[in-house]
């Protein structure tokens, strides 16, 4: 199947490990050039490496998204080489396991910065592009908290949703444009941020790895490469009439019927 990718520009947030980086090793894949940043210079370039090595015309910019000003660098580098930006796909980590009572004021700002600001700062620089591009993609890789909250995730849950609730409303006032907004729900996917939540279910004492997997329908955990085959559907042209959507993709594990 021609996904109707090639010579397309990406710009991925958190581009340099786990979800981030099979997202951006799917679409070098499909003849798409990326622009990656994220805040670890080290895990960036050896990403970027990596993906040259593959043929990939790539951009890699050190940013802290939860800043004003970085995204709109990096998009504008974006631009600058390639003339165009046509997919944008908001990758921000997760804010810190917590339950209410241990999170405090700071922690919530840290949140909104990274979890949902972040998010408009990057659709704010890229939608004259993407307006331009006549076909433009957004993607919010979140949680399938928006869809049934996680105990001990208090500014995670917070934060994808209001994000959720974001997406819904551009889709709609962006659909005249062609332009499509979609969310991406993982779960159980094998990353640092699984072992991070692993941690801290540890500390309370309900780890329990067996448990886990059988509240999977399919009894494994995912691995990073298989969000991104979904994430390159969707920012393709066969995807072009999936809009304002959640889709979650969890082994099963999501009992909520929507």
């Amino acid at each position: 199947m021609d996904l109707q990718l090639k010579n397309k520009v990406a710009l991925i947030t958190g581009g340099s490990r786990g979800i981030g980086r099979a997202i951006a090793v799917g679409l070098v894949k499909e003849g798409v050039k990326v622009a990656i940043c994220a805040r670890d210079a080290k895990s960036l370039e050896a990403t970027a490496a990596a993906l040259r090595k593959e043929g990939g015309d790539v951009v890699a910019e050190v940013a802290d998204i939860s800043k004003d000003g970085e995204i709109e660098r990096v998009t504008r580098k974006a631009v600058e080489k390639w003339g165009r930006l046509d997919i944008v796909v908001n990758n921000a980590g997760g804010p810190p396991p917590g339950r209410f009572d241990h999170v405090t004021n700071d922690d919530w700002r840290n949140a909104v910065e990274l979890g949902l600001l972040s998010a408009v700062r990057t659709m704010r620089a890229a939608l004259p592009h993407l307006k331009e591009s006549g076909g433009g993609r957004v993607i919010n890789v979140l949680s399938t908290s928006v869809k049934e909250s996680v105990d001990g995730m208090m500014l995670s849950n917070s934060m994808r949703t209001a994000v959720a609730g974001l997406a819904k409303t551009m889709s709609r006032e962006l659909g005249p444009f062609n332009i499509t907004v979609n969310n991406v729900c993982p779960a159980h996917v094998m990353t640092a941020r699984l072992r991070e939540v692993a941690a801290f279910r540890a500390k309370e004492g309900k780890l329990d790895t067996k448990g886990v997997t059988d509240a999977i329908a399919l009894r494994r955990m995912a691995q990073p490469a298989e969000v991104a085959d979904l994430v390159t559907f969707l920012v393709s042209g066969r995807a072009g009439y999936i809009t304002g959507t959640s889709i979650s993709i969890d082994g099963g594990s999501t009992i909520s019927l929507m």
